[in-house]
């Protein structure tokens, strides 16, 4: 049993580069009772990718799950930072990956 949630969302964006991307990864316990670590990547916006590993122990899930983040910290990603979107009739998963450019008065 998972002694607590493990959930991760980040994002990395540079519009000089033209650069929107996200990552997600959770672990959660399949009907078999093991541990299973799920990660999602791809550009903000799409469905992206997916990639899942299966582990007999928790521990070893735990691990790579703090590895991977360790390793997306360091190449730039960070939480979602919260947007207001001045456009309503934008969809709401580009909203997410508009930057803040101003308030309207």
């Amino acid at each position: 049993m998972l002694n607590q949630p493990y959930h991760l969302y980040v994002e990395r964006t540079d519009a000089r580069a033209n650069m929107a991307r996200f990552y997600a990864m959770s672990i959660e316990r399949t009907l078999f009772g093991t541990a299973c670590l799920t990660r999602r990547w791809g550009r903000i916006g799409t469905s992206g990718q997916s990639m899942a590993h299966h582990f007999d122990d928790e521990m070893q899930a735990v691990t790579l799950f703090l590895d991977v983040l360790r390793s997306k910290r360091r190449r730039g990603y960070r939480p979602r930072v919260r947007c207001v979107c001045n456009d309503p009739s934008s969809a709401p998963r580009r909203q997410a990956a508009l930057p803040i450019v101003g308030t309207r008065p």
